[in-house]
């Protein structure tokens, strides 16, 4: 009759010493959290993007956002088609950060939108990709450096702002009312088509002159504040992904009104700032290092030399509460037979070796050695008493 030996083991481990254990990693995580989302709590007003007027980061725009305020400019924050086509009037400038983002679609609903307004339109490095649809007539060539240059030009803001950094994409200037400022290599770097009736359109090729370190270099103060403080209000336009007609899906943002004139509910990605995306990141990767690092911890059980000897009742004493704990009465009862592993499950050489010896009856011998597993505590010590006395036999024959 064979016995199934319990599931557990001396090697496994409890809740308790698990928590132990874990509890200086959860600990160091814990206070990586904590100091991630403070951090990002503290800087997420402060950081908002590339030419973003919320942004007080070098490549920002919002000192001269304050400027304007400081103006009595009013500085609104739109980041879809439809919140920025509705707000075009002849009381606002509408500053478009990245035009060459917008598609084709998105393009011809600004162009119509912003037409006959009497307004200001400011298009940002427009490129090949749009300068076509948002100024018809102009071409856009190469782009060069941005440096110091001269306006030469009859443009009053240009001749008061004086030299400036300017540069970027050139443009090509068609038919009459336009305005040529700050030439590079013989091409302007700043555009204005001037249609008094419907409005105006500026291109400039570089945005670099509106980025926080560079608004105080030069003349870049005075043009920003001329060309975006013409009227009272001033709509930053700065395209998303995440905006519906960017899709394809225009019909409703052709019209460039949502009602109210309000802009659509941003998704909660727009609100997460992108530190914080990138504080998750880091933080899964040192989440994931850790576990690597700890898992080395989990290979096989390696053999080290004791410091003190054990003597070996006390080694017999420990295995045989373990081997209570578990309740493993056949491995105890192996333990007490004593005999050689390897013909410890043949009968057949242990039985005559033991009977020559002791001179006892083989079947008795055989129940006793290779009997049933004892079914409680009792009938184990009657087993030990018995081996005892045959041990005793044995070795006194």
């Amino acid at each position: 009759m064979t016995a199934t030996t319990a599931s557990s083991t001396s090697a496994s481990l409890t809740p308790r010493q698990v928590w132990i254990r874990a509890r200086g990693l959860l600990l160091a995580l814990l206070v990586l959290v904590a100091a991630g989302i403070a951090l990002a709590a503290t800087r997420s007003g402060d950081q908002h993007g590339r030419l973003d007027p919320r942004s007080a980061d070098p490549y920002g725009s919002r000192a001269v956002a304050e400027l304007l305020k400081d103006r009595g400019i009013s500085v609104r924050v739109v980041t879809t088609l439809r919140a920025a086509t509705s707000a075009a009037g002849s009381d606002t400038t509408l500053l478009v950060a990245a035009p060459n983002l917008l598609t084709p679609s998105q393009q011809d609903a600004l162009r119509r939108a912003t037409t006959d307004t009497g307004g200001r339109t400011v298009l940002l490095a427009a490129g090949p990709p749009s300068v076509g649809a948002l100024a018809p007539g102009v071409h856009a060539r190469s782009s060069v450096p941005v440096s110091t240059r001269a306006p030469r030009c009859s443009l009053a803001a240009a001749r008061q702002a004086g030299y400036a950094e300017t540069g970027g994409f050139r443009y090509t200037p068609t038919g009459v009312g336009t305005l040529a400022c700050y030439p590079a290599d013989g091409l302007p770097s700043l555009l204005m088509l001037e249609q008094p009736a419907s409005g105006d359109t500026v291109l400039l090729g570089s945005p670099d002159l509106l980025y926080n370190d560079r608004l105080d270099n030069e003349g870049n103060a005075s043009l920003a504040l001329q060309l975006l403080g013409s009227r009272p209000h001033l709509v930053w336009y700065i395209p998303s992904l995440s905006d519906p007609s960017a899709a394809g899906s225009s019909g409703d943002n052709d019209s460039g009104t949502d009602g109210d004139g309000a802009e659509d509910e941003s998704s909660f990605i727009d609100l997460v700032p992108s530190g914080w995306l990138w504080g998750t990141l880091q933080l899964a990767l040192a989440a994931l290092l850790a576990a690597i690092w700890r898992a080395r911890r989990l290979g096989p059980v390696v053999a080290e030399r004791l410091p003190v000897a054990i003597r070996a009742s006390e080694s017999t004493e420990g295995r045989a509460r373990l081997q209570r704990k578990a309740n493993a009465r056949d491995r105890a009862a192996a333990s007490l037979v004593g005999v050689s592993p390897r013909d410890a499950h043949a009968p057949a050489t242990l039985l005559p070796a033991v009977s020559v010896r002791r001179g006892a009856d083989d079947t008795r011998l055989h129940e006793l050695l290779f009997g049933p597993v004892p079914s409680d505590n009792a009938a184990l010590v009657l087993l030990a008493e018995q081996l005892d006395t045959l041990e005793r036999e044995v070795r006194t024959s």
